[in-house]
């Protein structure tokens, strides 16, 4: 084994230990094989934009129409710039911040990419 110790592959956290022939994350709980993980980073999500165009993690995208928010005054505008993108595997497949309404999960079906 190397001297590298991986980052957690489900919350990134630099501090993961190894537990014998798996690794354990003490931040999120996960638990994972390092060997294995390689292949399961492989088959990774396979998001697109409204156009069709693939999105990644750390994409910027923009707003491509007025979405109203629960407990908001107004709704995200359309054309609002979304910075650092994160996919998620779930009906609401982009977390992300926005600016003026904080934490969020979109659909990617809401956005295109900058």
């Amino acid at each position: 084994m190397s001297d590298h110790i991986p980052p957690c592959p489900k919350c990134n956290s630099a501090f993961t230990y190894p537990t014998g022939i798996s690794m354990m994350c003490p931040e999120c709980g996960h638990e994972w094989n390092p060997e294995t993980a390689a292949e399961e980073a492989e088959e990774s999500l396979d998001v697109k934009d409204a156009n069709g165009n693939p999105l990644q993690d750390g994409d910027d995208v923009v707003m491509i129409k007025n979405l109203p928010v629960k407990g908001a005054a107004h709704p995200i505008k359309a054309g609002t710039k979304v910075k650092n993108i994160r996919l998620v595997d779930g009906d609401h497949n982009i977390d992300c911040k926005i600016p003026g309404f904080g934490a969020m999960a979109l659909k990617s079906i809401f956005v295109k990419k900058a």
